[in-house]
């Protein structure tokens, strides 16, 4: 449903004219009062414990042709004309608004109820005289006359059978037969035809008759209001919903009640019931009068003394001899450890060094955006360096992967080890120290996909060169070539993951 906000900021965006007429303001086909509140909030009015203030739709519409005005003399015009004012801090944000600029604004109270337009009567084209001029008298005699005429026009005399014996004068040349079957063909034909004059007389005697029941029927729907659904009528606010059961179940008993006078039987529908009573708090549980509590004489059909003591007796068998000298001891059930989820998400190294390309300055740039950015470019913008950082990668498909980065190995455990799928690698040795798997790099890149990146036209360090390690070329300055060199990495990496830790998520 359309409310006087939103029409009058589309209105005014796409420059579509705005009338008004008397204390009406028109949007096409529908219409509100121009005292009508919107959902804008006046500045002030939404804080906690205030009474909330709307801005009215003649306020906002005043408020668009005067923006020319400087606020002093936009307010003694409103005021000259007993006109609602904007507020000076809602001048800039709810311009923006109404003028297309941004899309929403913190000040629309979308909780707020909205009134129902009243559709614009449309005048009717081709309409007579009598429709825009005055009503048309008609009196009884007219009316009167006309019925006759009608009745006249209507009414068929029957026609009498043509028989031999009717037909008085006969032609020389033809015989009785033969002019008989004339004639029932001639009244044949007549009952189809109509003439001239008779149908002019009848068109104007129904127009008359046509345009009384349209003038009369006109009023009646003038009076009539158009809803665009049950939404719509539900939001009214002079509609009250909470006695609706009270409602029906009144008119279910007035229903019963007639049918047990015609059938002299019960009613169908019982009397509603009597509204249950609040029950009472129940009382705390005492051991000293737990008769209060349970019924002693209920056993559920065993033979039990429920007053009974076993003080005094034999506990035991007496042939076994059997006593008890230690209490038994009574066994504690330790509760259920749920099990920690399985992390699957994969952990890609960095090296955490500043003479890398690579840091975590730059990563997310590099990972996410497919495009380089240097640290010192990163510093300079005031990127803070973080310890940990979580990458979004968007697949071809549309949905999202998230990858962990990390520059700090001492926290990972032998869990996460599994889930370490890449490391970059920027040359010495003493980057794998305190890594698993002997330290040693031939045997860290037989378990984990290792990458270098570098610019292309540096060497390639000896270290690098002798390893397995799969390298990433990139230009000091053509930075649209990123993309195509970056995408790289990720091609390599899921063929990787998909051979060797299918069971993570990538």
């Amino acid at each position: 449903m359309a409310d006087p906000l939103s029409l009058l900021r589309e209105y005014n965006v796409n420059k579509k004219e705005i009338k008004e007429r008397g204390d009406k303001i028109i949007f096409g086909e529908i219409s509100w009062p121009k005292n009508i509140k919107t959902n804008y909030l006046a500045y002030g009015s939404s804080k906690e414990g205030t009474e909330k203030t709307y801005y009215t739709l003649e306020c906002l519409i005043f408020f668009l042709n005067s923006v020319q005005l400087t606020h002093p003399v936009y307010v003694r015009q409103a005021a000259a004309k007993n006109i609602p004012v904007v507020r000076r801090p809602d001048r800039k944000d709810l311009l923006a608004y109404l003028s297309g600029e941004t899309t929403t604004s913190s000040a629309i109270d979308k909780t707020s109820p909205l009134e129902i337009p009243v559709q614009v009567k449309r005048p009717v084209q081709n309409e007579p005289d009598c429709y825009t001029l005055k009503k048309a008298k008609f009196g009884d005699s007219d009316v009167q006359r006309m019925k006759e005429q009608l009745a006249i026009r209507l009414d068929t005399s029957k026609e009498t059978t043509v028989t031999v014996d009717n037909i008085k004068s006969l032609s020389d040349t033809l015989s009785p037969e033969t002019i008989a079957t004339i004639i029932v063909k001639r009244i044949a034909k007549k009952r189809t035809t109509i003439k001239e004059n008779d149908e002019l007389e009848i068109n104007s005697d129904f127009q008359i008759m046509v345009d009384m029941d349209a003038y009369n029927s006109k009023d009646i729907i003038s009076h009539e209001r158009q809803y665009q659904g049950r939404v719509v009528i539900l939001q009214s606010k002079g509609k009250i919903f909470n006695n609706v059961f009270a409602i029906l179940q009144s008119i279910i008993g007035k229903e019963s009640k007639i049918q047990d006078k015609d059938k002299g039987t019960k009613s169908e529908f019982p009397p509603p019931p009597p509204p249950t009573p609040l029950l009472e708090k129940p009382a705390a549980y005492n051991r000293y009068v737990q008769e209060k509590f349970f019924n002693l004489n209920d056993t559920e059909g065993f033979k039990i003394n429920t007053m009974g003591s076993y003080h005094g007796t034999i506990s035991v068998n007496e042939k076994s001899k059997l006593t008890i000298t230690e209490p038994l001891l009574a066994i504690e059930s330790k509760p259920l450890v749920k099990k920690k989820p399985l992390n699957r998400t994969p952990i890609i190294i960095i090296p955490n060094s500043n003479c890398s390309l690579v840091t975590m300055y730059n990563i997310r740039e590099i990972l996410e955006q497919l495009k380089f950015v240097t640290n010192e470019e990163q510093k300079a913008a005031g990127v803070q360096k973080k310890n940990q950082i979580t990458i979004q990668r968007a697949k071809k498909d549309g949905s999202m992967v998230l990858y962990q980065v990390i520059d700090n190995i001492q926290k990972l455990s032998s869990a996460d080890w599994n889930r370490v799928v890449s490391v970059f690698v920027f040359g010495p040795t003493w980057q794998f120290k305190g890594w698993p798997f002997n330290g040693g790099p031939v045997e860290v890149f037989s378990k984990i996909k290792a990458f270098h990146v570098k610019y292309d036209d540096e060497g390639l360090d000896l270290n690098i060169a002798s390893w397995s390690v799969d390298i990433i070329e990139l230009s000091r300055t053509k930075r649209h070539s990123d993309r195509a060199a970056i995408s790289k990495y990720w091609e390599i990496l899921d063929s990787y993951i998909a051979r060797n830790k299918p069971f993570l998520k990538f």
